[in-house]
């Protein structure tokens, strides 16, 4: 299913930022593993959201190579802190991160990010869940309180991804069944964690329809 126009596509992509030299080389590698990476109309994204907040500190969940983590850094963040479960993936980033002379902004965490969390206090400024879909929702309220008020969650793979996004307007428009958790874990998994957002007052959130679309939470309380 299409969310986009073509050319409302074409158009964000002709007007978004352009790749730093080491994201050119992410950007290389990504489509030379197949592997999916949110792309400079998102990342435009994050990097406002780390200008806006004047972001000190930001926790990912989920790095891979530290792709996200780049636009964070250009938008001002003192430190990254990249949970990564998948080695070769966290070891590449760690390359390109001294590579990029960004070695002592970013610190990758390599074992399951719901662990990781765990070991580091707040406050956070930003957080980007982008891992496990099953397991959004239970990264949003493992990581909340460790959020400043004010701060942002924001989450990936929303609209586009390994999900139907068919089923996820079929619950919200028009209250169906998300799929059994067996059958569709990932759609399942993205659709409880829109409706869990949704429903917390102690966050407004908005969806945005760039990249693989994102949840973006603000904190109020």
């Amino acid at each position: 299913m299409d969310i986009l126009s073509d050319s409302a596509e074409r158009f964000l992509a002709a007007t978004a930022p352009e790749h730093t030299a080491t994201q050119v080389e992410m950007a290389a590698l990504a489509d030379d593993w197949g592997f999916p990476i949110s792309g400079p109309e998102a990342g435009a994204v994050l990097r406002l959201l780390a200008r806006l907040t004047d972001a000190e500190r930001v926790f990912e969940f989920g790095s891979g190579f530290g792709y996200s983590a780049t636009w964070f850094l250009r938008g001002g963040a003192d430190a990254v802190i990249c949970a990564e479960f998948d080695e070769e993936e966290a070891k590449r980033g760690v390359q390109f991160a001294a590579d990029g002379g960004y070695a002592d902004s970013v610190t990758f965490e390599v074992g399951d990010a719901m662990e990781t969390i765990e070991r580091y206090d707040g406050p956070f400024d930003v957080v980007l869940i982008d891992h496990l879909k099953g397991r959004y929702a239970d990264a949003y309220r493992a990581v909340l309180p460790k959020v400043r008020t004010g701060g942002v969650i924001v989450a990936d793979n929303i609209t586009r991804g390994p999900i139907d996004f068919g089923d996820l307007v079929a619950h919200f428009e028009d209250g169906a069944p998300l799929p059994d958790p067996e059958v569709d874990g990932e759609t399942r998994g993205i659709g409880e964690y829109v409706g869990t957002v949704r429903s917390d007052e102690a966050v407004e959130t908005a969806i945005l329809p760039v990249g693989s679309g994102i949840a973006v939470s603000t904190k109020v309380e």
